[in-house]
């Protein structure tokens, strides 16, 4: 039961070390997509007024993972 246990916890802390860095990530991908989508605004006046409101720039309907997935 004690190697069991064992074998569990390390499973366990690969997991959390893995997380950790899927998460830091996806923060970094997210500051250079709100880079790039700042910096397409720029160029794009015009962008968010477009005839099909589905392809706004800018518009997202999905919560930020990063901060939504923190404690």
């Amino acid at each position: 039961m004690e190697r069991l246990n064992s074998q569990l916890y390390l499973q366990n802390c690969h997991i959390i070390q893995q997380n950790e860095r899927l998460r830091k990530k996806a923060q970094q991908l997210n500051q250079e997509n709100q880079a790039l989508l700042s910096e397409m605004k720029k160029k794009l006046p015009n962008a968010n007024t477009n005839t099909n409101p589905d392809h706004n720039i800018g518009s997202s309907s999905a919560p930020d993972p990063v901060s939504s997935s923190k404690p």
